[in-house]
């Protein structure tokens, strides 16, 4: 049923598009072949909504003096994407988001119809094509205005109403890019700007509407087997004066604090520098995006008109396979929730980083670690199910500088503790991966913890405090003692079968509960094996069962 334009909803809908970014990034980078084929289109969408949706979880954990509106929770959306803005897609996808969320801001508060949206929609279009220096239609700047159109058109009653209407006028806008851009007739694609562009507004419009995220693909038009991307040189990928590469082999990104009066010489500046000028912002704070052979003499026309910063100086044309290779062949990266099981994976000879759990990894914090590894070879173990995408995303930012990664799909440390028992750098790097995803896939995980609300589950409603036995992510106990929900989890695990029980205990939890735990392996299943650790997570207990 149709949901209200409200904080939760813009909450709603940043964490969807976050979501549905990251299911669609890989389809989307695939077709990027404009302005610069350089496939980190998608990726790039990703980012940018990753930095959004961490500036609204923040937001949300900072004690309030009142409930926040619409408005406030999109200008912090907008102003998370402002700063976190990636390539020429993010930084045209910051300055949409912050012009609704302007027009949202301005609505009144006993506003709950759909016209805040609409014009919201209107001004979201305009600011985007004031940004560009030199735009181009067939991009997600016209399908951001087809969008806009459509919900001007639109009869409606509710703000879903809208929404709905600018996604089907975006995904018309979308199929009709190839007809507007030679590049993209000859690679049989459309925009992938615009195709993420639509896969935002699908998300506002399973926001409100309260449906699931559309699954149906809109990215492709029918490409020949085996076309990922366009060829760098390829004279359809940049026009000179507007947003292609022909000024040059860098991408100039940085934050600007500045004066908004300083901004128009600015962008003279630069627009003489290069192309695919986009600067975004204002009340001081500008995210600048240009495309040159000359990125000193960007970065100095920057601090000519304030302080940039977060400055990112990046080769267009992506690295050779090999071309910056670090020195050792192969090496395995675990996220983990504790200290103690982050030193387990030390100890094995893996780079561990430590997940805050009121601060997950994102993009950057795994990127990061990749770096930190120093290899060739990558084996990338999240051990977390909502580290998927931030993974993948980092996964294929490491690509693009030449280091292979793999990401093996764990859901939980125990099913990382069990791939990377099986790591052997002397194999293939296939090899290697196909057997530590088959252990992974062969261990069963299970998670002791506290309920922090009352909520539905899978085996009736938990209330605050209770103690919740999960497997494989699903609630299957429910009780009050750690103790007997432990035992109770341990018992249903074993059920199948199993050869090694593995126990990993929790920063505050009691060895007598491994203790209990492994006379009731011994006493009911016989040739069981059984090992314990000190995690120092914050759950109770996890519980994996190969």
């Amino acid at each position: 049923m149709p949901q209200p334009l409200d904080a939760a909803a813009v909450r709603r809908w940043c964490r969807i598009a976050l979501d549905t970014l990251g299911r669609d990034r890989a389809e989307i980078d695939a077709i990027n072949v404009f302005p610069v084929p350089d496939a980190d289109t998608g990726t790039n969408l990703y980012l940018t909504m990753e930095s959004a949706d961490r500036a609204l979880t923040a937001a949300a954990q900072e004690p309030g003096t009142g409930t926040p509106g619409p408005g406030d929770a999109a200008r912090t959306m907008a102003h998370g994407a402002l700063i976190g803005a990636r390539g020429n897609s993010g930084t045209i996808l910051a300055q949409l988001l912050r012009g609704m969320a302007q027009e949202l801001a301005a609505a009144p508060a006993d506003d709950t119809g759909p016209e805040p949206l609409r014009r919201a929609l209107r001004r979201a279009a305009t600011s985007a094509y004031e940004a560009v220096s030199h735009p181009v239609e067939g991009t997600m700047l016209t399908v951001a205005a087809a969008a806009a159109d459509a919900a001007d058109r639109a009869p409606a009653r509710h703000p879903a109403d809208i929404a709905a209407a600018a996604c089907a006028g975006a995904r018309t806008a979308l199929a009709a890019t190839p007809g507007q851009l030679d590049a993209l007739a000859r690679a049989q694609v459309v925009d992938a700007g615009g195709s993420g562009l639509v896969t935002v507004l699908d998300a506002l419009d399973a926001a409100l509407s309260g449906r699931a995220p559309d699954t149906l693909p809109h990215h492709g038009l029918g490409r020949p087997a085996g076309h990922r991307h366009g060829t760098p040189g390829d004279p359809a990928a940049g026009h000179p004066g507007h947003e292609g590469c022909a000024g040059g082999g860098y991408e100039v990104i940085y934050l600007l604090d500045a004066r908004d009066d300083a901004v128009p010489a600015l962008r003279r500046t630069l627009d003489a520098l290069g192309d695919s000028l986009v600067i975004v912002g204002g009340d001081g704070l500008w995210n600048v995006h240009v495309h040159t052979s000359r990125p000193g003499p960007a970065v100095e026309a920057g601090i000519e008109a304030g302080r940039p910063h977060r400055i990112s100086i990046t080769q267009l044309t992506a690295a050779a396979p090999g071309t910056a290779a670090p020195a050792a062949d192969r090496a395995v990266v675990c996220v983990m929730p504790g200290d103690g099981l982050a030193a387990l994976c030390t100890e094995a000879g893996a780079t561990a980083l430590t997940a805050d759990p009121a601060r997950p990894p994102a993009t950057d914090d795994l990127a990061a670690a990749i770096d930190r590894a120093g290899s060739r070879e990558i084996v990338l173990l999240p051990n977390d199910g909502a580290l998927w995408h931030a993974s993948a995303a980092a996964a294929e930012q490491a690509r693009q500088r030449g280091v292979r990664v793999a990401v093996i799909p764990t859901r939980s440390p125990v099913q990382g503790l069990a791939a990377l028992a099986v790591h052997a750098a002397e194999r293939r790097f296939d090899e290697d991966v196909v057997a530590m995803t088959s252990a992974a896939g062969a261990t069963r995980f299970g998670e002791v913890t506290v309920a922090e609300r009352e909520s539905w589950t899978t085996v009736g409603i938990c209330q605050a405090g209770d103690v919740l036995g999960l497997i494989d992510g699903d609630v299957a106990v429910i009780g009050s003692a750690t103790e007997d929900v432990a035992a109770d989890l341990l018992t249903r695990m074993l059920s199948a079968g199993g050869e090694l029980v593995t126990l990993v205990l929790g920063d505050d939890t009691p060895a007598a509960l491994a203790d209990r735990l492994e006379r009731q392996v011994r006493r009911g299943h016989l040739g069981v094996d059984t090992v314990v650790y000190r995690g120092r997570q914050a759950a109770p207990l996890l519980i994996g069962v190969e």
